[in-house]
């Protein structure tokens, strides 16, 4: 599935894809329904992208291998998770959350930012043409500049915290 991402299939993987695609289809219903579109803007972006690229998988049977090598960034959502529920219960000092803190660039760096950067580099072949391939390529920039950002937001939040703790942003820790 590596070497043949656009027509490398199995059941499973079809499969995978169908289901993800219902769970993007359900959290962005939920989060419209729940009128927290405007806070969660940023998750509906990601959504719409995601469904935009795993319909060519379910619809074309294209490109099924891609949209599973996508979904390996849901692995750091464990430790992301774990992060999050820590600072909710303001347990930074925890010696967990510190090794948490570095597990995250770890498994941030081999689950999110390697694949993305190996997908990218397999859709470039595709500039210049028009087809679902460089549709793909610019839904995959789109979310390489959000998983950059998200990035960036980990490593000032956890790596470079501020001098003066400033009560205005008290709650920014939920998004970053």
């Amino acid at each position: 599935m590596l070497v043949d991402i656009e027509t490398g299939w199995s059941l499973s993987s079809y499969l995978l894809v169908c289901f993800s695609t219902g769970y993007f289809i359900h959290d962005t219903v939920d989060i419209v329904v729940s009128n927290q579109a405007e806070a969660s803007w940023e998750y509906l972006v990601h959504h719409v992208m995601a469904l935009a690229a795993f319909f060519s998988g379910i619809f074309q049977n294209r490109f099924v291998s891609g949209g599973v090598l996508t979904l390996l960034v849901e692995v750091s959502n464990i430790f992301l998770t774990i992060r999050m529920m820590m600072k909710i219960n303001n347990a930074q000092n925890h010696p967990l959350y510190r090794i948490n803190k570095y597990v995250n660039l770890v498994v941030y760096f081999f689950f999110r930012l390697a694949p993305q950067a190996y997908l990218t580099q397999f859709f470039l072949q595709y500039v210049g043409q028009r087809t679902l391939g460089t549709f793909l390529l610019g839904v995959l920039i789109m979310l390489d500049i959000m998983i950059l950002i998200y990035f960036f937001r980990l490593l000032r939040s956890d790596f470079c915290p501020q001098r003066v703790p400033s009560q205005q942003h008290k709650d920014k820790f939920l998004t970053e």
